[in-house]
């Protein structure tokens, strides 16, 4: 794989959960970054800083958090391997306002006895929000690990609960 030999380029989304680290190659858009939250990330060095070249992630996100988009439509790059790529397509099938356990995921993929598995694979995928990681709860329906913090998880399932539910001014008049 060549891909540490890509252009890739970055630049930072400003949103209600704090910054977005967004990073594309000339395939697509590669990786999403928190501010906060276990998994923060710095730019690559060898990166070129080009608010142009991700105004196509950066856009969609922004009509995300201002509830005009439930459904993306960028292309996409995440580097896994075959069976992490496998569970992100898998992801980006849960439908908005909704949720779905670890285990159903992996029955969604068909390997229902890879719940472990799955559940690595959602914490390395490296483009939350657009393929909805935050949608995979506990069997139990709690809320569980997210790359950008409980708070933030909590935040973008409120979020579209709120949204589908057709109350746009809810969650901000929580604020």
């Amino acid at each position: 794989m060549n891909a540490s030999k890509e252009t890739v380029w970055y630049d930072y989304l400003s949103t209600p959960i704090g910054n977005l680290l967004l990073a594309a190659d000339a395939t697509g858009l590669r990786e999403v970054w928190f501010e906060t939250g276990k998994h923060k990330k710095e730019p690559d060095p060898q990166w070129q800083r080009n608010a142009a070249k991700v105004a196509f992630a950066a856009n969609q996100l922004n009509e995300y958090f201002a509830g005009g988009r439930q459904d993306f439509d960028l292309p996409l790059h995440p580097i896994g391997t075959p069976f992490q790529v496998t569970v992100w397509h898998a992801l980006a099938k849960i439908p908005y306002g909704a949720t779905i356990s670890y285990g159903e995921l992996a029955r969604r993929i068909g390997q229902p006895e890879a719940v472990r598995a799955v559940g690595a694979a959602n914490g390395r995928n490296p483009i939350p929000i657009i393929l909805p990681c935050h949608r995979v709860i506990g069997a139990d329906g709690s809320l569980t690990g997210f790359g950008g913090g409980l708070p933030t998880k909590r935040f973008l399932l409120a979020m579209e609960d709120q949204i589908t539910r057709g109350d746009l001014f809810g969650q901000r008049a929580q604020h």
